[in-house]
């Protein structure tokens, strides 16, 4: 370990620290990776739709994407990450998301409010100076699971009532939400939420109290601009705190970004951008295809939902399918029975039908939505608020089997959200000079198999392993006790290569039923630390530990395939980065 610290970097520990398991840890304040810089060797690299680079070089330094092409030389310090025919992509940007949010209690309220025709803003949904930040936790599960798809940004809002607050756009890394921020108030979030006991407790109500605040801003905004050119003799301007936060939108700095997922909802937005004239962002939008021509004259900005409804009828047939191994034989011993007549229709099996077909057809528009606005020339990207994550490929699939061109769907998770939301200079496309936002799948992004390997979030790496079925079978039986002969006892000398040299370890693993225990020593783990959710599926073990460091708590996570009494994987400090790591078990 010693061999790690030159006399300069003994007198910068503060700064930096480098320790053999898994060779390179950092503090979470202060302390600084071993190098920021990066390359992506042998990659199909899509810059942007319609703009391919087969088997070139991503470099990345500092955050930033810095060279890209065939013939790139690879800085000396950079960490070389072969992609081996993988295909990289701009990081995607969800357009309206409450992705790391805390979501606040619903607090009872303690009795009917004095004056109800005329309530506090706070108890009318009128909030428009909450600041998203306060809610944005950076440790919540949501950001995983979104980044794990691919996602690297994300337009977040507050949650609330007809006001809820202003919304940012946010970078899916970092360690507190000021870090995380790419853009604060980045638009003037809007519902159309009535309030609960009190006024405006109807949509209709809603609008109108939108209308009224509004103009009072334009009137308020208009007489401190008088005030301002000439105080003299003039009365100062009452302040107002709800009326001021729309000073942005009155003066069309800050659009209004409204969610309206059905079309009547729409609509009503539509009615409002006209009567007061504010920049409008449309988002969470599902039932938008007869208005497609509506939204394009008003010069609005869209982002679909991302959810769909499920598929009930590729279910049933999944499910027909199942049993009909076991009924062929019995089909086979089976007589043929003479086929009855049908019987006529009644009107209610007439009604039943047209139902269905209503329904079907519903289903097609719903679906084929995206394909609708990509034929209309309107550009539009995605919004997440209320798809499920478990879901968002398989629908971005299912809008592609509907019409939707993949070079289009591509540019609504990249290029065009990029542009709705004002970061063309900084996200969308892989080229030099753009934050190092990146997603790496082992096949084109929207193929069915393919699985996202990396993700860059502003330099910063997030590895995935990719389990194959075969692997999760064996996984099965070795929980039931079943290992196929894979041993994991034993103490193991570990080597992790670094950009300082191969550094070494010891772990020690035992193992009681299905259960493994152990402990992880060596460097700057001193003294012994026990390893955590240790697991075993079939010959590949998974597990993590914790130590502490300088007063800071430092995970690491080793996922390894064990191989006799060799084993081979990585292991990964959070967003510093994974390294590739060997291990031979010492002989008893």
């Amino acid at each position: 370990m010693k061999r790690l610290f030159s006399s300069v970097l003994l007198r910068k520990m503060l700064t930096v620290m480098v320790f053999c398991w898994p060779a390179v840890v950092f503090a979470q304040d202060e302390l600084a990776p071993v190098s920021r810089t990066y390359a992506i060797t042998n990659v199909n690299i899509v810059q942007a739709p319609g703009r391919k680079i087969d088997m070139g070089t991503v470099v990345m330094k500092d955050g930033l994407i810095v060279s890209v092409g065939k013939n790139v030389s690879i800085p000396a310090d950079a960490i070389v990450i072969k992609a081996d025919s993988m295909y990289v992509y701009a990081g995607f940007i969800d357009g309206l998301s409450r992705v790391g949010l805390t979501k606040p209690k619903d607090e009872e309220r303690g009795g009917r409010p004095k004056d109800p025709g005329n309530p506090k803003p706070e108890e009318a949904g009128i909030t428009p100076n909450n600041d998203v930040r306060a809610s944005i936790n950076p440790n919540e599960k949501s950001i995983e699971e979104l980044r794990a798809l691919g996602f690297t940004a994300a337009h977040v809002v507050p949650y609330g009532g007809m006001m809820p607050g202003n919304g940012a756009i946010i970078l899916l890394s970092g360690k507190s939400a000021d870090d995380m921020v790419l853009v604060n108030k980045s638009s003037f979030y809007s519902e159309l939420s009535p309030a609960r006991g009190v006024y405006p407790a109807t949509v209709m109500g809603v609008m109108a109290k939108y209308r009224e605040l509004y103009r009072q801003a334009v009137l308020s905004r208009a007489y401190e601009n008088s005030y301002a050119s000439n105080r003299a003799g003039i009365q100062r301007p009452a302040t107002d705190r709800v009326i001021e936060s729309l000073y942005p939108v009155v003066d069309k700095r800050q659009p209004v970004l409204f969610k309206a997922e059905r079309v009547v909802d729409a609509q009503r937005v539509l009615t409002l951008q006209n009567d007061l004239g504010f920049s409008l962002m449309l988002a969470e939008l599902k039932e938008g295809w007869d208005i497609v021509n509506k939204l394009k004259s008003a010069n609005a900005r869209v982002f679909l939902s991302l959810d769909l409804p499920e598929d009930k009828d590729k279910k049933d047939d999944k499910k027909k399918d199942e049993p009909r191994k076991e009924e062929g034989k019995k089909d086979e011993v089976k007589k043929e029975e003479p086929k009855k007549e049908e019987a006529p229709k009644t009107g209610t099996a007439e009604e039943k039908a047209a139902l269905e077909k209503r329904k079907a057809e519903f289903m097609a528009k719903y679906v084929g939505q995206a394909a609708t606005f990509q034929k209309a020339s309107v550009k539009f990207g995605f919004s997440t608020l209320s798809a499920k994550s478990g879901n968002i490929q398989g629908n971005l699939r299912r809008m592609i089997e509907a019409g939707l061109p993949e070079d289009a769907a591509l540019a609504s998770l990249t290029t065009a959200p990029a542009e709705l939301l004002g970061l063309s200079d900084r996200l969308g496309s892989i080229d030099n000079g753009k934050i190092a936002n990146l997603v790496i799948s082992d096949k084109p992004y929207f193929n069915e198999k393919a699985k996202v390997r990396y993700v860059f979030v502003e330099g910063t790496m997030y590895k995935f392993e990719v389990k194959d079925s075969k692997e999760s079978k064996e996984g099965k039986k070795g929980e039931g006790g079943k290992d196929g002969g894979v041993k994991v006892e034993g103490e193991w000398n570990i080597s992790t290569e670094t950009t300082n040299g191969v550094e070494q370890a010891r772990l020690t693993l035992k193992k009681e039923g299905n259960a493994i225990t152990g402990t992880m020593s060596g460097g700057s783990i001193n003294p012994a630390v026990d390893i955590e959710n240790a697991r075993l599926e079939g010959n590949s073990l998974t597990f993590n530990f914790t130590f502490n460091y300088g007063g800071s708590k430092l995970k690491v996570e080793v996922a390894v395939k064990i191989d006799g009494d060799t084993l081979k994987g990585t292991s990964t400090v959070a967003e510093y980065g994974s390294y590739p790591t060997e291990g031979k078990r010492l002989p008893k």
